[in-house]
Parts: structure tokens; C-alpha cells; sequence
């Protein structure tokens, strides 16, 4: 199969790479003379960057992000520093700027668009079409590939996750001079737009991606990759499952020896020894050393404080529990009290010891320290492959527990998600409650109810006909008397449908399954369980899904064992 092609020298990534560059968002267009913005309850004409940047914020006025202060202050912040001077002698106050018309705007524009006539639209997908085509695809070592994201992210008000301390911030517009191109040396090099030219060109086959600049919120790089489904990246993600898989035969020397650390006379060992216990058990992550006052005050394990655990000799009929409390990745917050080891508490207790709340719990202990130990234990093996290795064992073993081959597809279905929830909920991947969740399941409750109704009456249809069979006992009233079964009982089956629909739903309204669905779990658990219990895969993942794990979907048969 293509994904066990011939392989190249150690990192060596391609041969031949040529492709056009990314595709950048189209520039600002100014609003209509009739659509204005008012400061203190007069129209104030705006230069033209100012008025792309009081668009941005103007598109997010019904959403959440804009009632938050820390979102405004950081938006106001950085829309004064590109005013115009007379703009900045002007506008100084947030609340006295009105929005609403520019607001307004947008959403007509927005249902205009909605609304379109079907040829119109079809214009518009052909355009779309046009670009992907020209934009959208690489050659890469003699194959036609697919690329991911070959386009610029346009400007914006920087999100972010959880609560996060740079929202409101402004994402400015990448251009051709913030770009560097990677290709191979022999390609046809892609032309920058006119008028510009490109940061740097490279010839680099050590890496795969065709494009990178950095953002200016986070200083972070960002890269135009290949499509999840092309065939280098398939073959990554294969090997980062088949490292996984490996740690399965290691992993109980490796919990011996941790534990054996745990009574070690030299404190950075056993500090060690306790952090990769919880990276195992919990599936922390390791926590990188960041910047002075870079980013949020996220911590991992190594960088966790004093003040973001409590111990408690006994709590709810437990012993020995730790009540962790902290901001994890993308400023999300990690909860939990777990119940752990005698020796670990005793330890925590131990490292704890006149310390103040802000210092560091393991103090003695570096990413880099515990990720070379890790290095030593088995090759490859990060504080990821943790994740991955217990993610992706939790999800093999919740299915075998809770499957019910006599079940039909809706309750395999709703096992499914169940043990998928298991595993989002061991890495904390959370998300907040949509917004149309309290709607969508009032929606989906009136249906149930209809439902209930429609099956009231077949019973009581079906009991007229038993009953019209009982007196005349011919051969038309006994196959009503067999219509009107089926009728029931393919009603039942939509009820019970909708009912698990809607356990489906509350349980999940605050998990994402996404996450650990498309980097944690190795696809091929999933595909072994769809043959094994005759479920189509679509039902598991959709169409992108299914192009990113064709690799698994051509390799794993029903009996496949992590």
C-alpha cells in the first residue's frame, strides 16, 4: 500500500516539492458611505486602518468575548496604537464608541448572502473551487498532494481559549515580506504577489512544511502543512501510535522503577518519580519552561506550584487525596481530587515543606531533566506518548466493557461516544456549553415527545386489530394485525433512537470529544470496533476524518489490539 512505499534516508522528507506559495485574504474593503461610526452620539469618519480594526470588534459585538473587560481593555490598547493623532486626541473612551450600525451591517450582509439564489451561489462555490485548485495542491516527490491550510489567517481579534490574557488583542494582516517559502531547489519557485517579495526562500527537505511566518500575539510560528490525508502525514501519525504501542511493553518497568523512586534517598529523583506518576495516572502534561511574562500563567506538571494542590489525609470517604487546582494549556482549567499512593502523599507533604504558595512544587525538577530520563527509559518516549499510550488504552478497554453485541446501532453508538468521553475526560479536554445547547435540546424533547405520542397510538391501533382478528378471525384482519406491529415497532426503535440522542447530548454538552478523537486515540482501536460489530465508519468519522486515517482504515481488521 502507499503507506509502506519505499523509505528514505533518516531526516529526509521529500525530494521534490514545488507548489505556489499561500493564498492571501483578499485587502480591506471600506464600508458603504451610509454605514457610520458614532463617538459620545456623533458619526465620525475613520481613516481606513482604524475602521478595518473597529470592523473587527463591531462582527463580535452579540458575542461573549466583547462583554469582557480584559477583551476591551486589550482591544482599545491596540486600536489607539494604529489611530491617525486626531483620532487619538478624539476617541479615548471605549464605552462612548457606537458600534451597532457597522454591526448591523454585517448581518444583513451575512442573511444577503444566506439568502442567495442558488446559481449565485454556485457562482460563488466555482470561485471557491478555482482557488483551492490553484492554491490547494503541491507536488510532492512526483504526487499530486493535498495541502491543509494554504491560506493566510485574515486579520482579526485575537480569541484564545479558556480565559486567556492576550483576547482582544489584534492579529495583524500577514504579508509576502513576513512569509518564508520552502520548496526543492530544482521547482518552479512560487511568485510572490505583485508589488512584493517573500521574507526568505529555502530548499530545506528536512522538514514538511511548504510556508511559515510568525504570529504577532503569541510570537509563535505558524506553517502551511500538507493535508492530514497526504500520505507524509499519514505516515507520521502512524509512527507516533506505533511509539505508543511500544511503551506497552515497557510500561510496567517503568511504574516499578518509579515507585521504587519514591523511597530514593536523592530528592530530585524522587520528585521525579512523583511527577511522571502523575503524568502517567492523569495524563498531565509535562509543562515547558516558558518566557518571563510571556504567555498566561499556564503550568504543567514540572512547573506546577505549592498553591495549586491541596492534600487531604481524608476527603468524601477517600484517603489520601490531592485537590489539584491550576490553568493548564490554553489557559483551561484543570480540577480534579484523585486519590493517590501513601508514598506519593507523603512525598507531596515532604516537597510541600516550608515553601510559600508560589514556589515550585518540584523544585529540583526541569522539562528537560524528566524528558531526557524519559529518552533513557525508551526511545522516542515524551510525556505525550503518555497521553497517547493511556488515551488510546482507555478507549480499547471502556469499548470492551461497555459494547453490548446484542445492542442495536444507536446504543453501539452511544457505548462509543461513552468511552470516548472516558478518555476526553482523563486528558481535560473541555469545552464550554454551546450557546444553542438549552434550544437544540428543547428541539430535540418535543420530537421525543411527539414520538411518545405517535407510539401511544400505534399500540392502541394495534390492540383494535388484535381485537378485530380475535372476532372474525380472516386472513385481511391478521395481516393488519402484522402491518400494525411493524408499525410499532419501528416506531419503538425511533423513540429509543431519539432517547439515546439525547442522553448523548447532555452527557457531552461539556466535553469535546474532538481532541482526543483526532490526536490521542489510534484510529485503528475505532476501525477494528466498526468491522468487528458492523458499524459503517462514517458513523465514527466523517468525511476529513476518514481521508486523515485512510492509513488505518487499510490497515486495521476486526481483531486489530493496541
Amino acid at each position: 500500500s502507499r503507506w509502506e512505499e519505499e523509505k528514505k534516508e533518516d531526516g529526509v522528507k521529500w525530494m521534490q516539492l514545488e507548489h505556489r506559495g499561500p493564498y492571501f485574504v483578499p485587502l480591506y474593503e471600506p464600508l458603504p458611505e451610509d454605514v457610520q461610526f458614532y463617538y459620545d452620539g456623533k458619526p465620525l469618519k475613520l481613516s481606513l486602518a482604524t475602521e478595518e480594526i473597529a470592523t473587527f470588534y463591531a462582527k463580535m459585538l452579540d458575542h461573549e468575548y466583547t462583554t469582557k473587560e480584559i477583551f476591551q481593555n486589550n482591544f482599545f490598547h491596540d486600536w489607539r496604537k494604529e489611530m491617525t493623532s486626531e483620532e487619538q486626541e478624539i476617541i479615548k473612551d471605549l464605552d462612548k464608541c457606537d458600534f451597532r450600525e457597522i454591526h448591523k451591517y454585517f448581518v444583513d450582509k451575512n442573511e444577503a448572502r444566506k439568502a442567495l439564489p442558488k446559481e449565485e451561489k454556485q457562482k460563488l462555490k466555482e470561485e471557491a473551487d478555482k482557488i483551492q485548485e490553484e492554491y490547494g495542491y503541491c507536488i510532492l516527490d512526483g504526487h499530486r498532494e493535498k495541502i491543509g491550510n494554504f491560506k493566510t489567517e485574515p486579520p482579526g481579534l485575537f480569541r484564545g481559549r479558556g480565559e486567556h490574557p492576550k483576547m482582544g488583542m489584534l492579529k495583524k494582516r500577514i504579508m509576502p515580506e513576513d512569509v518564508i517559502i520552502n520548496c526543492s531547489r530544482d521547482s518552479k519557485i512560487p511568485e510572490p504577489p505583485e508589488g512584493h517579495k517573500w521574507k526568505e526562500v529555502r530548499f530545506d527537505n528536512t522538514v514538511t512544511w511548504l510556508a511559515s511566518w510568525t504570529e504577532n500575539i503569541q510570537n509563535t510560528l505558524k506553517y502551511i502543512m500538507l493535508n492530514p490525508s497526504s500520505k507524509l502525514k499519514g505516515e507520521k501519525d502512524w509512527e507516533k501510535y506505533e511509539v505508543a504501542r511500544r511503551l506497552k511493553d515497557v510500561v510496567h518497568t517503568i511504574r516499578a522503577q518509579y515507585r521504587k523512586d519514591w523511597k530514593s534517598k536523592d530528592i530530585k529523583r524522587r520528585q521525579r518519580a512523583v511527577a511522571l506518576y502523575f503524568i502517567d495516572k492523569l495524563a498531565l502534561r509535562a509543562g515547558n519552561e516558558k518566557e518571563e511574562g510571556e504567555t498566561a500563567d499556564t503550568v504543567g506538571c514540572c512547573s506546577l506550584r505549592v498553591e495549586h494542590i491541596q492534600l487531604h489525609p481524608q476527603l468524601d470517604g477517600q484517603e489520601h487525596v490531592v485537590e489539584f487546582d491550576f490553568l493548564g494549556k490554553d489557559s483551561i482549567r484543570y480540577y480534579n481530587k484523585v486519590s493517590v499512593e501513601k508514598p506519593v502523599f507523603k512525598n507531596l507533604q515532604l516537597f510541600m515543606k516550608n515553601k510559600d504558595p508560589t514556589d515550585d512544587l518540584f523544585d529540583q525538577l526541569t522539562t528537560t531533566f524528566l524528558n531526557k530520563h524519559l529518552q533513557h527509559l525508551m526511545d522516542g518516549l515524551t510525556a505525550k506518548v503518555f497521553r497517547t499510550y493511556n488515551a488510546s488504552i482507555t478507549l480499547q478497554e471502556q469499548l470492551k466493557a461497555l459494547t453490548n453485541p446484542e445492542d442495536n446501532v444507536a446504543g453501539k453508538l452511544l457505548s462509543y461516544n461513552r468511552a470516548n468521553r472516558a478518555v476526553a475526560i482523563l486528558c481535560n479536554h473541555q469545552r464550554s456549553i454551546p450557546k444553542t445547547f438549552a434550544r437544540s435540546m428543547q428541539v430535540l424533547q418535543e420530537k421525543i415527545d411527539a414520538k411518545k405520542k405517535q407510539v401511544e397510538e400505534a399500540q392502541e391501533e394495534l390492540k383494535k386489530a388484535e381485537d378485530e382478528f380475535e372476532d372474525t378471525k380472516d386472513a385481511k384482519a391478521e395481516a393488519n394485525v402484522e402491518k400494525k406491529k411493524k408499525l410499532l415497532k419501528r416506531l419503538e426503535e425511533q423513540l429509543a433512537k431519539l432517547n439515546v440522542q439525547a442522553t448523548d447530548k447532555e452527557e457531552n454538552k461539556q466535553i469535546a470529544l474532538g481532541t482526543s478523537k483526532l490526536n490521542y486515540l489510534d484510529p485503528r482501536i475505532s476501525v477494528a470496533w466498526c468491522k468487528k460489530f458492523g458499524i459503517p465508519i462514517e458513523r465514527i468519522y466523517n468525511k476529513t476524518q476518514r481521508e486523515k486515517f485512510a492509513w488505518a482504515i487499510d490497515m486495521a481488521g476486526e481483531d486489530f489490539e493496541f
